[in-house]
């Protein structure tokens, strides 16, 4: 019987491609994925350090996979990902049942890691930085098991050079390597040509794609050479391929969002009109000292352009609550700043301290637990205000969903994405592939979602059923 594994993912959507990645490099060594985890001979938990209840989840599943490891000595256990990568000597030292553990920068040797472990026992290796001139550095240059066939992610970038105060991904990434221009259309091109028609542009900011390119080029002496908006001439590129219909990415920061950008999605027409703009406070002072690197004004004058020049424009963003020294008074300013901005959606933190980040030391001006709680619960009233006025405003349009599968509560009812990103539940007894086009009117909105009434189809789904992996 074939060796099965199975992929737990924790965090972002950079881990999401990484697992994607994982699954394509142990298929191409033979494995094939299990019904469940229970039935996997190798597990792979890929993890996420940005809040501390990933830690907890990652030793409560350890703890559980240690008992069954005593009764299945042949399970292997691999631990990859940015904790993995931060604290790879903790894992040993908490977990010695676990086989593999590596980090960020060297997801390609995950199957090989397996084999050497299988032959010499549990094996550690984290690499402190990944090489500029290894294709194998971005997960994007794997090969990869897509979970949905009609869309993919697309790794732009690795690293950031940014130093936010809360942050530990600096730490566990490194700093900003950006893919080349060309292997990112040819990359889209041959997806588009297995039948893709969705791609996610992926980066920790994706509107300093190209910077490090374009610096290099000077450095080798190319004087013309000029610092330009890269991404924006990206999107264009990518937004050309023929049979790519939607062009999304994440997660831009709000102080490198460029006219240039706005320019390009809004004359881009397969470029989506969704943008995620992490705000995380509304208070100067407290960006101030995030090193957030601008003000809400600012902000919020970069989020008006952007509506102006793209039609139909839904904005989504990151918020936390209880930064260390976050005032009463810090606080209204973010209440104020959020209702200004009218998101469709909010994904809402409370502060967890990072071991290692500036903002874990500020410990005399943690925010007691009770008034965070407090604001998070006044915010979240704020942010759902607003998402609901947004979504009513849509009853009665018909829309464009891409149909992504049946709905988890009820199998006879499809649920698809607008264009904006929005979930739309829609009632209808034809059995539609994940990646079917159709339109649909908007009969109901709710914070988080709406409903709808199946129209017609308008493109039918054109990737593969089964979504073959390739060894490069």
């Amino acid at each position: 019987m074939d060796r099965r594994y199975w992929v737990r993912t924790y965090g972002c959507q950079m881990n999401e491609h990484d697992s994607e990645r994982i699954a394509g490099l142990l298929e191409a060594d033979g494995l094939v994925p299990a019904a469940s985890e229970a039935e996997a001979d190798v597990v792979v938990l890929n993890t996420c350090c940005i809040r501390e209840n990933a830690d907890n989840k990652l030793y409560g599943a350890l703890g559980h996979l240690k008992a069954r490891k005593t009764l299945e000595p042949g399970l292997r256990i691999v631990v990859g990902g940015c904790l993995a990568q931060k604290d790879r000597d903790l894992i040993r030292e908490r977990a010695p049942h676990v086989d593999v553990v590596l980090g960020t920068h060297n997801v390609h040797r995950t199957a090989t890691l397996l084999r050497r472990a299988a032959e010499s026992g549990p094996i550690t290796e984290i690499l402190e930085a990944a090489a500029a001139d290894d294709a194998a550095a971005f997960p994007s240059a794997l090969p990869a098991r897509r979970e949905l066939g009609h869309a993919a992610w697309v790794t732009i970038q690795i690293g950031c050079d940014n130093a936010c105060a809360f942050c530990i991904v600096p730490a566990v990434r490194g700093p900003e390597i950006s893919r080349p221009f060309d292997d990112l259309v040819a990359e889209v091109e041959a997806l588009a040509a297995d039948g893709v028609t969705e791609v996610t542009l992926l980066g920790q900011n994706v509107n300093s794609y190209g910077r490090d390119l374009t610096l290099a080029e000077r450095r080798a002496g190319s004087d013309g050479v000029r610092v330009r908006p890269l991404f924006a001439e990206l999107l264009r590129a990518i937004g050309s391929v023929e049979g790519i219909r939607r062009v999304r990415f994440t997660s831009p920061h709000p102080k490198d969002l460029r006219p240039e950008t706005i320019e390009a999605m809004a004359a881009t027409p397969a470029v989506c009109e969704h943008l995620h703009l992490p705000l995380q406070a509304g208070s100067d002072r407290t960006l101030a000292a995030m090193h957030r690197g601008y003000t809400a004004e600012r902000y919020l004058e970069r989020l008006a352009a952007a509506r102006a020049a793209i039609a139909d424009l839904a904005v989504t963003t990151d918020l936390i609550v209880g930064f260390p020294g976050e005032t009463e008074a810090d606080f209204e300013c973010t209440l104020e700043v959020v209702a200004e901005a009218a998101y469709d959606s909010a994904y809402t933190f409370i502060f967890s301290p990072r071991p290692g980040t500036e903002a874990a030391a500020m410990e005399d001006r943690f925010v007691p637990a009770d008034v965070v709680a407090d604001r998070f619960e006044r915010l979240r009233v704020v942010v759902e205000r607003s998402a609901r006025a947004r979504h009513e405003d849509r009853v009665g349009r018909v829309e464009e969903i891409v149909v992504e599968g049946p709905s988890r509560k009820d199998p006879a009812v499809l649920t698809g994405r607008t264009r904006q990103n929005k979930l739309v539940h829609v009632a209808t007894a034809d059995p539609l592939r994940p990646g079917t086009y159709a339109s649909a009117r908007i009969t109901a909105a709710g914070a988080h979602h709406l409903r709808g009434d199946l129209l017609a189809v308008t493109a039918p789904a054109r990737h593969r059923t089964r979504i073959p992996v390739t060894a490069g």
